[in-house]
């Protein structure tokens, strides 16, 4: 399957809708989505990056209230929501049908971001509202900022939606608020101090 862009974004989303698995630009990096409600799908991003069946996958959304089926919301989730959209993934607590989808990981909670990018957001609007993204590359590598880079690595099995050029390979920041004291797990675009947060917490 080709390289298309956004003039073909209807392809895409016709095959996430069918159960498959698509290369897409987000604000950050290139990611491998599938639809979050399919849970053989989200199971096939990890089997094609050879990745731990236990190492689940973040969820990207358009709309907040997208994601209600999804999580349990604390108020450190409600606080630190105010920077979406944009590089910023928040670890919150799983509802129980987030672990039936593989999406949460064992100790039950599930990472979820709202990307500031208008053509992922057309994608994941089209798809649903809620996708499952993993960064496009394999583990240990690089992640892809480029469509070309996706392609080459995993485009004989499927559509990459190209958006351009991601100007960096940082991944987002990550900040676990499954309690009202947020934690930093991973500094990215956004620091502790960007988000108000104590960096010794």
């Amino acid at each position: 399957m080709p390289i298309v862009g956004p003039d073909r974004i209807d392809e895409v989303i016709d095959a996430l809708n069918r159960g498959l698995l698509v290369g897409m630009p987000t604000d950050t990096v290139y990611g491998l989505a599938a639809r979050a409600n399919d849970p053989e799908a989200v199971a096939g991003l990890g089997q094609l990056k050879g990745r731990n069946p236990n190492q689940p996958v973040a969820v990207l959304f358009d709309d907040v209230r997208d994601i209600d089926p999804y999580i349990r919301a604390s108020n450190a989730f409600v606080r630190l929501s105010a920077f979406w959209p944009g590089p910023l993934t928040l670890v919150v607590r799983a509802r129980h049908s987030s672990a039936e989808r593989f999406l949460a990981t064992e100790e039950g909670t599930i990472g979820v971001r709202q990307p500031a990018d208008d053509l992922a957001r057309q994608l994941i609007r089209g798809a649903g509202g809620v996708l499952a993204v993993t960064s496009a590359n394999w583990t240990g590598e690089p992640a892809a900022t480029s469509a070309a880079e996706v392609a080459a690595a995993f485009g004989e099995s499927m559509f990459v939606l190209d958006g351009g050029v991601r100007a960096t390979q940082s991944a987002s920041t990550v900040v676990d608020v499954t309690d009202d004291e947020p934690k930093v797990l991973r500094e990215g675009p956004l620091s502790s101090a960007d988000l108000g947060i104590d960096s010794g917490s």
